[in-house]
């Protein structure tokens, strides 16, 4: 005997954001804050700091530094989604989500390049290790380029 069971679908909210969003506006807000390391920063940051966090230079590497840089910069894109998701409210227009996107870029620049980058570079033995804390305003305004241009797309692509 079968036994049939209605069942009902609906939209289910997982408060996780919207990933493919971050990872799209992580990925643009990256390529523009490369851009800004490659012309605008003075080297070595992409050509051997950032690859030398995983003991990929010297000798110097900016290929594997954009590759390592764009991959950071996607990672960083989901957990900005995944926080955006926990207030849907900061996500439904690109306005609040540029503010959040410029909040978040520079959370970021103080957690991860003036804090975690020195330790972790001098954990390494990374000859480019910065001093501790490592602030830049050159680093502050990319990161920063890359928060708006992030909570930009994202704002854009998640509606």
């Amino acid at each position: 005997m079968a036994t049939e069971t209605a069942t009902t679908t609906g939209e289910v909210s997982t408060a996780t954001g919207d990933w493919k969003a971050g990872v799209a506006g992580g990925l643009a807000g990256s390529v523009v804050f490369g851009l800004l390391m490659t012309y605008v920063i003075p080297a070595p940051l992409l050509e051997v700091v950032i690859p030398s966090m995983y003991g990929l230079a010297p000798p110097a590497a900016p290929f594997v530094g954009w590759v390592i840089h764009m991959a950071h910069g996607a990672v960083l894109g989901v957990g900005f989604a995944a926080l955006v998701g926990l207030k849907p409210s900061v996500g439904e227009s690109v306005g609040t989500s540029l503010g959040a996107g410029a909040a978040y870029g520079l959370v970021v620049w103080v957690a991860l390049a003036v804090i975690a980058m020195p330790i972790w570079l001098s954990a390494v033995g990374s000859p480019a290790n910065p001093p501790l804390p490592n602030i830049s305003a050159m680093s502050a305004v990319g990161h920063l380029a890359y928060g708006v241009v992030l909570g930009g797309a994202y704002g854009a692509l998640a509606n």
